[in-house]
């Protein structure tokens, strides 16, 4: 009888474990680790809140626009339908009407160039961001910053070799805007009665100058063209505050420091696509800015590398009291794109822009070759570490100049031939010189090389005659 029962108990038992068993393979394979069902011939789980969103978009995304427009899942809708957003000189509900005498505009530093490469790593790139995702103003250290997202910014120059950033602080931004003067913030002086003096060398980005004057602070002021400041000036008991754009805008030089002294880097088209890596910049103070590095300017997002703890508390407090922060969304979007930028050590990323801004470059000197009217500013070619082969440089802009004596406003004699352009005195600069972007769209730049080799082609006419 003792026998029978233990033999019952072990069946039960082994019943039991038999049960449990195809329990949790119907659980964990059948439907899924969360309980989400699956495919009948995958191992992958069926969507389910996000499935709706990815239609969505791939839906959105699939409108042609023929092919001179844009449909955007935050877009307008008409009838249910969302609207197409056409490229410059292209109109119409679905961008096919054509303007035949439409400028060329070469005025925003816009990065659309870099659309193509995003658009073959759709897969790679996506983000589904679920309603709930990350509502707190903090993460759960009870920082505002990602850590994930810093380990893939010091990865990414560790990578390229553009900057030292092993035992650096790393401070997030709204692009860099933000972050050039939280700078200047951070290192002027806490003396009212002799504020810092703010300078850069002239041709300089003009946001230096704008954004100073416009916050009207007592600790510092724009003083101007360090050059002409420093022939009139000694820096002995002078607090100085120096902009350094390397490689600069618009002209694409490869800058140093001046005065030497307290000094910002602006380091925004430092990396491979415009110019040669010569090595790590090693300052005190670097700032970068997605939109140069992947093209996404909308997402708004910098980072500067600073090496003095109190300087860093000060760029971190100016960020914490203007916003709590950046948008954890935006983080999360950095963090896919870096991820992708890294894939294959950077080169699918670096090579495909670098070939791209190369072409242009190489088009657009032939065409100005033949100008005695135009001129460009001089490339020079310099060893690149991270592609290990001496090149020219790709910088983002054409600095051109008007060479006869009558064009005093190259501005003006490049818009008669239907060429917008951004005048040299925006960069305290004289208007015998002019800024073409490079960097927009395919069809943006076919179109300004269009009317180049028109103006060119005119030079002994009348350009007013056209």
């Amino acid at each position: 009888m003792g026998k029978t029962k233990k033999y019952c108990y072990g069946l039960c038992l082994l019943i039991s474990v038999a049960i449990n068993i195809l329990f949790s393979i119907n659980l964990y394979v059948g439907e899924g680790q969360w309980g989400e069902k699956k495919h009948e011939d995958s191992c992958q789980p069926v969507l389910s809140w996000s499935e709706k969103a990815a239609a969505e978009a791939e839906a959105v995304a699939a409108i042609s626009c023929s092919g001179h427009g844009r449909a955007y899942v935050d877009g307008l809708v008409f009838e249910g339908q969302p609207v197409c957003e056409c490229f410059d000189c292209y109109g119409g509900s679905d961008c096919s009407e054509l303007s035949p005498e439409c400028f060329a505009d070469a005025d925003s530093g816009d990065p659309v160039f870099l659309e193509p490469f995003w658009m073959q790593h759709a897969t790679e790139s996506a983000v589904v961001i679920s309603g709930w995702h990350r509502m707190s103003y903090r993460y759960a250290d009870y920082t505002t910053m990602s850590k994930e997202l810093e380990n893939y910014i010091h990865k990414i120059h560790l990578l390229v070799g553009n900057a030292v950033t092993e035992g650096r602080y790393i401070v997030f931004g709204i692009g860099s805007t933000q972050l050039l003067n939280a700078a200047v913030y951070a290192l002027s002086s806490n003396k009212t009665s002799s504020p810092s003096n703010v300078l850069a060398s002239i041709p300089f980005y003009p946001m230096y100058k704008e954004q100073t004057t416009f916050f009207n602070s007592e600790s510092f002021e724009f003083e101007g063209d360090t050059y002409s400041w420093q022939s009139n000036n000694s820096t002995n008991n002078i607090d100085v505050i120096e902009f350094v754009t390397s490689p600069n805008n618009p002209d694409g030089e490869l800058k140093k420091s001046v005065l030497g002294g307290k000094t910002i880097y602006d380091h925004a088209y430092y990396w491979p696509h415009f110019t040669q890596i010569t090595g790590p910049s090693d300052h005190d103070l670097m700032i970068f800015t997605l939109s140069k590095l992947t093209g996404h300017a909308g997402t708004r997002f910098g980072w500067a590398v600073i090496k003095d703890k109190d300087i860093y508390e000060k760029v971190l407090n100016y960020i914490s009291i203007a916003d709590l922060g950046i948008s954890k969304d935006t983080q999360l979007r950095v963090l896919k794109l870096l991820k992708v930028a890294v894939e294959g050590y950077g080169k699918p990323l670096f090579e495909f822009a670098y070939n791209t801004m190369r072409e242009r470059w190489d088009r657009l000197t032939s065409v100005l070759s033949k100008s005695t009217r135009f001129s460009i500013q001089k490339r020079h070619p310099l060893h690149c570490n991270f592609f290990n082969e001496t090149r020219l440089a790709s910088p983002a802009y054409a600095w051109v100049k008007c060479e006869r004596e009558e064009d005093d406003d190259c501005g003006v004699v490049l818009e008669a031939g239907k060429i917008i352009g951004r005048a040299g005195s925006i960069f305290s600069a004289k208007d015998r010189y002019t800024r073409l972007s490079l960097i927009k769209s395919q069809y943006d730049f076919e179109l300004l090389l269009k009317r180049l080799t028109e103006l060119v082609s005119h030079e002994n006419g009348s350009i007013a005659t056209m």
